[in-house]
């Protein structure tokens, strides 16, 4: 999965990040150019009209741009890109974090989009010579979600359906909201892997996405994106609901495994072990609604 690969990428680099994040790439404002500022705060500089031909470099970022409308100039993915189907037919660059920058460069791209801080630090060199405009999404929150994607839209020239998908977004959160502001919020452990056991931490969208739910993080204080857990650590803190991805490619998490685990927990002793779509949840594009509704339903499936 995508977002699992991603994490033991991000743990690596922590501490390039923290002293490389700053650094500033020289843009040329030129006269007609439009500026723009991403999800880190940078100033983004793209030709006076739409990007015609656009590499993205992470799943979520795929599903955004085909959602609005920009599957035609979309000219390069990752191997992870897999939604929707045409995007299966786009050309591949490599992986997420280190993409093919030659194969990259060769497509001649106006515009790279990508997900992360960590992916920005291992392309912002190399491109900002070239003058490729690099725009980083960067939400931590599920309403940051439909935000970037209306600040895409805005880049790409896509305002009227970028606007369409935010505010439909918007109405589906508010509804769940709605409907678990009266119910028990309870306490949620959110497995991403296992051996180790990686959760999600305080500034995640997948904390935001528990909290919209009507749960509680018991890793929801902890100030890494995604800390490890000890078993012990787990059971101390007692989860009545495990939630973990319905399927994780070669590193499934086995039901077995976390019954055995932790089988002292309410959530074990009461059954509350709860399966989502690991592309609905983990992917900070559309489609998250979808997970938050599953989240939802599965803390509270009495809920109308």
């Amino acid at each position: 999965m995508f977002l699992t690969r991603l994490i033991s990428t991000i743990l690596i680099l922590a501490a390039i990040l923290t002293s490389g994040c700053g650094r500033k790439m020289e843009v040329n404002e030129g006269p007609g150019n439009r500026v723009f500022t991403d999800g880190l705060k940078r100033r983004v500089v793209i030709g006076s009209t739409p990007p015609q031909r656009i590499i993205s470099l992470a799943p979520n970022i795929t599903e955004i741009l085909f959602a609005l409308g920009l599957g035609e100039k979309v000219v390069g993915v990752t191997a992870y890109c897999d939604y929707p189907d045409e995007a299966k037919n786009k050309a591949r660059i490599g992986d997420t974090i280190h993409p093919d920058l030659e194969r990259l460069i060769a497509m001649r791209p106006d515009l790279v989009v990508v997900s992360t801080a960590s992916q920005l630090e291992s392309l912002a060199g190399k491109l900002g010579e070239l003058s490729i405009p690099v725009y980083v999404t960067n939400p931590r929150t599920v309403r940051e979600v439909a935000a970037s994607i209306l600040a895409l839209g805005e880049v790409t020239g896509a305002t009227a359906r970028a606007t369409e998908i935010a505010t439909e977004m918007e109405r589906r959160i508010s509804a769940v909201e709605s409907r678990v502001k009266s119910l028990p919020r309870l306490k949620v452990l959110y497995v991403l892997q296992t051996a180790p056991l990686i959760t999600a931490g305080r500034n995640t969208f997948i904390n935001d996405l528990i909290d919209l739910a009507g749960g509680i993080s018991i890793s929801g204080a902890e100030t890494a994106d995604y800390p490890q857990f000890s078993r012990e650590t787990v059971i101390s803190r007692a989860p009545e609901v495990i939630i973990a991805p319905a399927s994780h490619g070669a590193g499934v998490v086995s039901q077995d495994d976390l019954r055995r685990d932790f089988a002292t927990t309410p959530a074990v002793k009461f059954n509350r072990i709860v399966r989502v779509n690991p592309d609905w949840v983990d992917r900070p594009g559309p489609r998250i609604i979808e997970g938050l509704e599953q989240m939802a339903q599965g803390l509270h499936p009495n809920s109308q």
